[in-house]
């Protein structure tokens, strides 16, 4: 019988900049017997994001001309969208509410990835706003390393958030930063049931797997920062969430 465990960790203290992740999620794994061999460990981006100092004040934000012109067209926070630009290769779109964007990591979503949701503040003006990790595919490694050095287990790590997707309604977990685990695979060539050879079928694994994470951790005030998948049949290799971006010569619709 196949079974896949999805364990959220409970408890996972409120993180804030510079806490070592790593000892974190040890302790917090101990109520679960520790890690295990072919644990996969989700991450909320957000809880990366603090502990590398990207949550910024927006009072020391000075919004451009263009931020300026692109906030009256989307109704946000000059000083938001300034951010917004900052993490940005190129805007797609904008229209009140949102600003499609298509971030400097190679990501289309909806306003660079910037959230001010569950950021606590004691006064208006110690708004702030979180950023994407700078490189979420190192931020896994690193993290990784830490894990597999303190427990000698075999272990994959995932950095995710929640993405809109094309063409659907609703937020879904994805995939940002991976290590140890192949991200994408490709399953052309090999035989379906019937065994007639595939063709285009290539598994977005990654996203897969923070898609049934996310739903234990939540979306909202759950406080369930991190997930272990248990149980997952996978082998260690270098997969990056970079691998899953299509490259724009590929995008039908730019």
């Amino acid at each position: 019988m196949a079974r896949l465990s999805i364990i959220a960790l409970e408890n996972f203290p409120r993180v804030r900049p510079g806490d070592v992740l790593g000892g974190q999620i040890l302790a917090a794994a101990r109520a679960e017997g520790g890690l295990q061999d072919g644990d996969v460990i989700v991450l909320a981006q957000k809880i990366v994001s603090k502990a590398e100092g990207r949550q910024i004040a927006l009072n020391t934000v000075t919004p451009s001309p263009e931020a300026m012109r692109l906030a009256g067209v989307a109704r946000k926070d000059p000083r938001l969208v300034e951010l917004i630009l900052s993490e940005s290769q190129a805007v797609m779109r904008a229209v009140p509410g949102v600003i499609i964007t298509r971030h400097r990591l190679g990501f289309v979503m909806a306003n660079a990835g910037i959230d001010q949701s569950n950021l606590s503040r004691s006064t208006p003006e110690e708004e702030t706003a979180l950023l994407l990790p700078l490189d979420p595919d190192a931020s896994a490694v690193a993290l990784r390393d830490q894990l597999v050095a303190a427990s000698g287990k075999r272990l994959a790590v995932l950095i995710i958030d929640s993405f809109g997707r094309a063409w659907r309604q609703g937020t879904c977990g994805t995939a940002i930063g991976a290590a140890g685990i192949a991200t994408l695979r490709d399953l052309r060539g090999e035989p379906d049931y019937f065994g007639r050879r595939l063709e285009t079928s290539e598994l977005g694994f990654a996203d897969e797997i923070a898609a049934s994470a996310s739903l234990m951790m939540g979306q909202a005030g759950e406080g369930r920062p991190v997930a272990i998948l248990r149980g997952l049949d996978w082998q260690p290799a270098p997969g990056t969430a970079r691998d899953l971006v299509r490259p724009a010569k590929g995008d039908l619709f730019p």
